[in-house]
């Protein structure tokens, strides 16, 4: 299994899926051996030994029987707050190399940048990986997310094993219509290699095949899930005052950071006792907080940064909704976070989550005054607070890591069968 993060270790809601999905995986039975990139460590915890193919060793969270982690030095950090990837890839200059060693088979051109650039750290990654796989006993080759096809592509290929891409996210996701073509020659490259494609929601399927040309027969779905430990009942810090919306993600255009705040300005004009926090970081966070001030409701909008860890379970607690207005959303496991904290959530339609759950408020990304609209509905009336906190808390209890797995499991089956067919004839 080829990713490029895990909790602790985390940007976004792919660590919090690779892990959900790989501790059931290990409950299945199924071995794992889990390639990262290099983390900088400085409080571990946990019993589950990451080791390093560059004699570096670390403890993961949680306890697995059948799951162990390789960690190789190439740092994949896709969202970078201070210098932006997406600018790292849109500068790039003309000067270009192939990579070699089997690890970009097609022979895409990957930018040769400077030392910590986001495509030398693939192909660092692929490279490493590759060396890694040829001592390794395995059947089926797993990567998440483009960083990680072009070492799944090269790992397939030495080894003659099927190859399976998750697709958490699409370059269409990230950036629009004004896609950068070398990530998505890379996913289409990972796509068009792969035995299967799975993909986490219809929507994220009918994506892949109209803008990849991939056969429909080859993709398939898999919602992600949630972790089920609470008590379903929203436990309020006792220095909380007022009404709170919470909006929790990456602040760049994906995720609709400013349709939150034009609904919210409409929301302040209504109601005076409510304050938004936005957790988060990403590109366009300075633009946000200045976009907030020039609002003039600054003072009604607190911005966290990034948290972990218990520090989003409080947010979460803190919180009388929970508003994702994505622009483009594959599935949305955030919000089923909040649905299982016993939070009303407010959602947009364009999110994969929301073709999948009944007992959530459900909005266009671009209609800000019916987000408005249904947030302050929220907010005044209490019964329905509590309706759609109950009833979202028993519908996430749908999805659990369980099922997910096993649907897993049964691609694995289905490739491997496939494969070995292949080589008797």
């Amino acid at each position: 299994m080829l990713g490029w993060e895990f909790p602790p270790y985390i940007s976004g809601g792919l660590g919090t899926a690779c892990y959900g999905l790989t501790k059931a995986m290990d409950e299945l039975g199924i071995k794992v051996t889990f390639v990262l990139p290099r983390a900088d460590i400085t409080h571990p915890a946990g019993s589950v030994k990451m080791l390093g193919a560059e004699e570096f060793e670390a403890p993961m969270p949680g306890r697995f029987t059948n799951v162990r982690f390789r960690m190789i030095s190439s740092t994949l950090r896709p969202y970078a707050t201070t210098s932006s990837h997406r600018e790292q890839i849109s500068n790039w200059t003309s000067k270009q190399k192939t990579v070699q060693n089997g690890v970009n088979p097609s022979n895409i051109s990957i930018p040769d940048n400077y030392d910590g650039d986001m495509f030398s750290s693939v192909t660092r990654y692929a490279e490493k990986a590759t060396g890694i796989a040829a001592y390794e006993n395995f059947d089926v080759v797993h990567a998440h997310d483009w960083m990680t096809y072009p070492a799944g592509i090269s790992v397939s290929r030495q080894s003659h094993k099927p190859l399976v891409v998750h697709v958490h996210s699409t370059e269409f996701d990230r950036s629009g219509e004004h896609v950068n073509q070398a990530v998505y020659d890379i996913e289409r490259m990972g796509m068009h290699t792969a035995a299967k494609v799975i993909a986490v929601s219809n929507l994220t399927k009918d994506t892949i095949i109209k803008h990849y040309d991939v056969l429909p027969a080859k993709v398939e779905v898999v919602y992600n899930a949630v972790e089920h430990n609470g008590d379903g009942v929203c436990h309020i810090p006792p220095e909380k005052k007022g009404k709170i919306v919470l909006f929790l993600g990456r602040i760049t255009m994906q995720k609709g950071p400013e349709y939150f705040l034009a609904a919210a300005k409409k929301v302040i004009d209504t109601i005076d006792n409510v304050k938004f926090i936005m957790v988060g970081s990403g590109d366009m966070m300075n633009r946000i907080v200045e976009l907030a001030a020039s609002m003039g409701i600054g003072n009604k909008v607190l911005f966290t940064g990034f948290l972990t860890g218990e520090d989003v379970n409080r947010a979460y607690k803190m919180a009388d909704l929970y508003v994702m207005p994505s622009v483009s959303e594959p599935f949305g496991i955030s919000s089923l976070e909040a649905m299982n904290q016993n939070i009303p959530v407010l959602m947009s339609k364009q999110s994969g989550i929301a073709e999948v759950v009944t007992h959530a408020l459900k909005v266009d990304f671009w209609d800000i005054d019916e987000m408005a609209n249904k947030m302050i509905a929220v907010l005044k009336r209490p019964p329905l607070k509590v309706t759609l906190g109950k009833n979202g808390f028993h519908e996430s209890h749908k999805f659990n890591w369980e099922d997910s797995a096993m649907k897993v499991k049964n691609i694995y089956e289905e490739v491997i069968e496939q494969s070995q067919s292949k080589e008797t004839k």
